[in-house]
C-alpha cells in the first residue's frame, strides 16, 4: 500500500500545486459554509448548489474548521493545493487497502498484486491527474472500490443475503451519489450482484436484503434531496440544469470506446484475455468476481451516459481506472496461480508487450499535459479576480458585478460580485442556457443584470454579448486579444466610468497588467492565500 501509494504520490508531484479551476468552486463554497454564511458562492449571495459534490464539499470544511485549508502555507506550500492532494493521497490508500483486503482472501501475493495495482494506477496520467485536481475523484473512486470490495468478500464469505452486507452497500451507493451525481447508478450494484448469484434457494432472502439496501440509500439520500428541494428549489444540482444532461440513449454506449482507445487496444484486448481466462474454471473466485465486474461495468455505463467534458484526460473516468485496475491485477493473480513457470512467464510477456503502446502514449500524454493544464485555478484568480479587484479600484466602485463564465478563482479572490456567464453557479442564467427560461442571454445581460463589468473569451463568445449591439451602446471596451487563437475580451459599463482620464487609466493598468500574468503564474503562483479584495500587487 505504502509502495503504490508513493508512485501515485511521485506522479502526481509532476503537476506541482496546479489546481482546476472548477475545484475552486467547491473551495468557495466550503469556505462560505464553513464561516457561517451557508450553501453561497459568496457572502450574501442567493443561495445555488452550483456544487455538485457534498461529501468532497463537507471534508474542505472539516479541514476548514481544522486550520488545515485555506488558512495559509503548510510547509511552504498554499494549503489550498496541498489539503486536497494529501486527501486524495489518504483516498488512493484506502483504494490499494480494498485492493489488499480483497486480494489476500484468493491470491498468495496479496503484497504484491496491491503494489501492482498501485504501480498501474501510477501509470495512467488521467486517474493521477484528476484525483489530484482538486476536485472529488479520489474520494469518488475510493467509495466504489470499497462497494466493490465488499460485494466480492460478501460473495467470498456466502455473505451476501444477510442484512448487514445489504444494508453497508446502499449506504455507500448513498455516499457515492453524495460525491458525484453520476454516482447515483451503484444504488444497482447490489441487486445486480444478487440476481446474477441468486439461486432459487435463496430469492426470499436477496429479495428481502435488497429492500433493506435500497432503504439504506435512500435514507440519507432522500433526506439531503428534501434539503435540496427546501433550500434551492430544485430536483437536481443547478450544474447538472446548465450541463443540459440529456436523457442516456443505446448509442451513448459506444462512447466506452473511447477509454478503450485511450488505455491502448493492445493492452484492453490482453487484460481481456487474461480476465476471461481467470474465469474460465467455475469457483468461488468466479463468482467473487461479478461483484467487481458489476460496479465496473456501471462504471463504464455512468462515463458513456454523462455529457462528454470538454477537459482533457477523461475527467469522468477515474472510478473506471480503480477498478479496471484492481480487477486486472486481482485476474493475473489467479491466472499466475495455475501456471507453472513456463505459462506465468508467457502469460507477464504477453502483458508487458501489450503494455509498452500504451505506457509510451501515457507518458507524451503525462509530459503535455504537465505543460499545458487544465484552468488552473491560480491563473482565474490572478486574471478574473486580482485584475478586476485592480480595475474597481481605479473607479472607486466599492462592490460592482463582474459577468464571466469562471468562477472558483473569481469567488475565491474578488470583491466583486460574480455572475457566472456558464450558469453553474447563477439558477436564471442555467435556466436560460437550458432553454427553460424564454428570456434571450442578451436581454437578460443587457436588461436586467446590466453588470459593471463583462470579461469573455474563447468559445464563450459564441454566446454573441460581446456583438450585440447594446454592448457598444453601453459599454467601454478595456483590452481586446490581437491574437485570433485566443480571443479575450474586457469591458465596463459606460455609465460607472467619470471620464476620458480615467477610461485612459484603466486601459494603460490592462495594457501592462495582463501580458505578464501567465509568466507571473507560473513562476510565481498565487501566494499562500487565496482572498476577496486582492490585487495583482500582493
Amino acid at each position: 500500500m505504502l509502495g503504490g501509494a508513493a508512485l501515485l504520490g511521485w506522479r502526481a508531484a509532476e503537476y506541482g500545486s496546479w489546481i482546476v479551476d472548477d475545484a475552486g468552486i467547491t473551495f468557495a463554497y466550503a469556505r462560505s459554509a464553513a464561516e457561517g454564511f451557508g450553501p453561497v458562492l459568496q457572502p450574501g449571495a442567493e443561495p445555488v448548489e452550483g456544487f455538485s459534490n457534498p461529501t468532497w464539499l463537507f471534508v474542505l470544511m472539516v479541514g476548514k474548521w481544522c486550520g488545515l485549508f485555506d488558512r495559509g502555507a503548510l510547509f511552504g506550500i498554499p494549503d489550498y493545493a496541498l489539503y486536497p492532494k494529501a486527501v486524495a493521497l489518504i483516498c488512493c490508500m484506502g483504494i490499494l487497502a480494498a485492493c489488499y483486503a480483497a486480494a489476500r482472501r484468493v491470491s498468495r501475493w496479496p503484497a504484491l498484486v496491491t503494489f501492482a495495482a498501485g504501480a498501474v494506477l501510477a501509470s495512467i496520467p488521467s486517474f493521477v491527474i484528476w484525483c489530484f485536481s482538486g476536485l472529488e475523484n479520489a474520494l469518488f473512486a475510493l467509495t466504489v472500490c470499497v462497494l466493490a470490495a465488499h460485494l466480492f468478500l460478501a460473495v467470498l464469505d456466502d455473505r451476501l443475503w444477510t442484512p448487514a452486507v445489504a444494508v453497508t452497500a446502499g449506504a455507500l451507493a448513498a455516499f457515492a451519489a453524495l460525491t458525484r451525481p453520476d454516482g447515483l447508478i451503484y444504488l444497482a450494484a447490489y441487486p445486480l450482484t444478487s440476481v446474477i448469484l441468486m439461486r432459487r434457494a435463496t430469492w426470499p432472502a436477496a429479495l428481502r436484503c435488497g429492500l433493506y439496501s435500497g432503504l439504506a440509500f435512500a435514507i440519507p439520500y432522500g433526506t439531503y434531496l428534501l434539503w435540496r428541494i427546501t433550500e434551492f428549489g430544485r430536483l437536481v444540482p443547478n450544474t447538472a440544469v446548465a450541463k443540459h444532461q440529456s436523457l442516456p440513449s443505446l448509442y451513448d454506449l459506444a462512447r466506452a470506446g473511447e477509454l478503450v482507445q485511450y488505455a491502448g487496444v493492445p493492452a484492453v484486448l490482453a487484460a481481456v484475455m487474461v480476465g476471461g481466462l481467470a474465469l474460465w474454471p467455475p469457483g468461488r473466485w468466479r463468482d467473487g468476481a461479478v461483484a467487481l465486474l458489476v460496479p465496473l461495468v456501471l462504471a463504464v455505463v455512468a462515463y458513456c451516459v454523462l455529457e462528454p467534458d470538454w477537459m482533457a484526460q477523461f475527467r469522468f473516468a477515474t472510478p473506471v481506472w480503480a477498478l479496471g485496475a484492481v480487477v486486472l491485477v486481482l485476474s493475473v493473480g489467479q491466472l499466475a496461480a495455475r501456471l507453472r513457470k513456463h505459462g506465468r512467464a508467457l502469460v507477464a510477456l504477453g502483458l508487458i508487450g501489450a503494455a509498452i503502446p500504451s505506457g509510451c502514449a501515457f507518458a507524451g500524454q503525462s509530459a503535455a499535459y504537465s505543460a499545458d493544464e487544465d484552468v488552473p485555478v491560480c491563473w482565474i484568480a490572478l486574471r478574473f479576480g486580482r485584475l478586476f479587484n485592480g480595475y474597481a479600484d481605479i473607479l472607486r466602485i466599492p462592490r460592482g458585478t463582474l459577468l464571466t463564465p469562471d468562477m472558483g478563482g473569481s469567488a475565491l479572490t474578488s470583491r466583486l460580485q460574480l455572475i457566472d456567464m456558464a450558469g453553474l453557479t447563477h439558477t436564471r442564467m442555467a435556466d436560460i442556457i437550458a432553454g427553460n427560461d424564454r428570456t434571450t442571454f442578451g436581454d437578460y445581460v443587457f436588461e436586467e443584470l446590466r453588470p459593471t463589468f463583462i470579461h469573455t473569451h474563447g468559445p464563450w463568445l459564441e454566446n454573441n454579448i460581446t456583438s450585440d449591439a447594446r454592448v457598444m451602446r453601453d459599454y467601454y471596451v478595456l483590452q481586446r486579444s490581437e491574437d485570433p487563437t485566443v480571443p479575450d475580451e474586457d469591458w465596463v459599463r459606460k455609465d460607472v466610468v467619470h471620464d476620458q482620464r480615467q477610461l485612459g487609466q484603466l486601459r494603460e493598468y490592462a495594457a501592462t497588467a495582463i501580458p505578464p500574468l501567465v509568466e507571473k503564474q507560473q513562476a510565481e503562483g498565487c501566494g499562500p492565500t487565496l482572498q476577496p479584495g486582492q490585487t495583482l500587487a500582493e
